[in-house]
């Protein structure tokens, strides 16, 4: 059972971290005006991972692609799946792992990642945000994703160790309800 409940409704917590390429990164939940993907996992280039990871990746749009064209375009990962799209200046994906710099450092390489992915090694970050250990407790973290609105609140988290896609489908939902918020 994680502990991650009361933070729905609330300010989200602010962190530094290392980001894979050893640089400082500073989440100050808001400043940027834009939502935000938390997305917290247990271990860089475990099978489950990197899909999960990866199908962040294949959601975000590059320039040139408008929105229909993205969301028509197949996931490589999931052939014949209608792949879910976000633009980086519209929202922003934040993953975190207990993993040193170096190993992030050559996952996103490996996997071309387009957004931060930072690195935790004593766990202070999961911790601040009530989670702990994922699969019955092999994990070093759970596979916990938060939702944080552009004024900095949590909305919503999905906590789901096994289900790794599913996390990619409620950020989507939510970015896009975050979205129509906004148009209204």
């Amino acid at each position: 059972m994680t502990g991650f409940e009361h933070l729905i409704g609330k300010p989200a917590p602010a962190f530094t971290l290392p980001n894979f390429d050893g640089t400082s990164f500073e989440y100050k939940p808001g400043a940027s005006g834009l939502p935000t993907a938390l997305l917290f996992y247990p271990q860089s280039g475990s099978y489950g991972c990197t899909q999960q990871i990866c199908s962040f990746r294949d959601a975000v749009i590059g320039e040139g692609e408008s929105m229909i064209e993205a969301r028509v375009e197949t996931n490589s990962k999931n052939p014949g799946a209608e792949k879910t799209t976000f633009k980086p200046e519209t929202a922003q994906v934040i993953a975190i792992s207990p993993d040193p710099v170096e190993k992030q450092k050559q996952f996103v390489e490996k996997e071309q990642l387009p957004f931060p992915v930072l690195s935790d090694t004593e766990k202070e970050v999961p911790k601040l945000y009530g989670i702990g250990k994922g699969f019955f407790g092999f994990a070093a973290i759970a596979r916990v994703t938060f939702i944080v609105d552009k004024e900095g609140i949590v909305r919503d988290a999905l906590d789901t160790t096994v289900n790794y896609n599913a996390h990619q489908k409620f950020v989507d939902k939510w970015f896009q309800k975050l979205e129509a918020e906004s148009a209204s």
